[in-house]
């Protein structure tokens, strides 16, 4: 069995960070782990207070998972501070792990924020060029590029100047943005567009953190990064589909939907 990692922050409503992502890892078969960095109180309508785990045990967990049972994907999402991020980069440049996919998680579903400003630099600089697949949405990617993303043209835009920073492969998502929800991919060479139909809901609460760990999942299976893409862009849209309306706010999507009806693929 395949083996995947996510270094990431810890939803207790359950429809995010790592919870999100081991349910992920779950419907693709593979054997999902969890270094968790910080501790998130949050529900689908606020985040009340975040815990960073100290740097020493984020690399005493990351440690762990190698030492003894290895990954073959990485899924890196929420890392709060410069601190968890150093401790994260320096793991990574050490156990030089296959499949690096990061999800720079910026801002919780419903607008909190979940990492400190002064930390994008250091995502720039440090974490960034660690990256096999970098899944900003439109926001994160203004964020990071210091440019507005107002049409599909400027994700692209956004999607070049990303790749120029050091990632392998960028995908730009669209699901802030209107009509249909449109991710950029750019490789260096090729840009990819993958497009849905905008689903009317609510209901979007861990989307990102779902995505980027379907794309951890799909390398993991030795996928092509395309096919993976493609695979975890038609996994989002039918666990948006099929959302859940649960607690007052974002509600979550469902990740076991294909999976009850359809069985395990191989």
């Amino acid at each position: 069995m395949k083996k995947v990692l996510s270094i990431a922050g810890s939803d207790c409503s359950g429809g995010a960070g790592i919870q999100a992502d081991l349910k992920t890892f779950s419907a693709y078969g593979v054997f999902g782990m969890s270094v968790i960095v910080s501790v998130v109180a949050e529900n689908t309508s606020r985040v009340t207070a975040i815990q960073d785990i100290t740097p020493d045990m984020i690399g005493r967990q990351i440690d762990a998972v190698f030492e003894d049972i290895g990954a073959d994907a990485v899924k890196v999402g929420m890392l709060s501070s410069p601190e968890c991020m150093d401790a994260v980069a320096a793991k990574l440049k050490q156990y030089k792990p296959a499949n690096v996919v990061i999800d720079p998680v910026m801002y919780a579903k419903n607008g909190c924020p979940l990492m400190d400003l002064e930390a994008i630099d250091t995502l720039i600089d440090d974490m960034i060029p660690l990256a096999d697949v970098l899944t900003p949405n439109i926001p994160e990617a203004e964020k990071i590029t210091g440019m507005k993303i107002l049409s599909l043209g400027d994700m692209e835009a956004a999607a070049r100047r990303i790749y120029a920073m050091g990632t392998k492969t960028v995908v730009v998502k669209g699901g802030h943005g209107v009509g249909d929800a449109v991710d950029v991919l750019f490789d260096g060479k090729q840009l990819c567009h993958f497009g849905t139909t905008r689903i009317n809901t609510r209901n979007t609460h861990g989307t990102g953190c779902t995505f980027s760990s379907a794309i951890a999942a799909g390398l993991a299976k030795e996928m092509s990064v395309r096919e993976a893409v493609e695979k975890a862009k038609s996994y989002i849209t039918t666990a948006i589909e099929h959302s859940l309306s649960i607690g007052r706010g974002n509600g979550p999507i469902h990740h076991f939907y294909d999976l009850y009806r359809n069985g395990l693929s191989s």
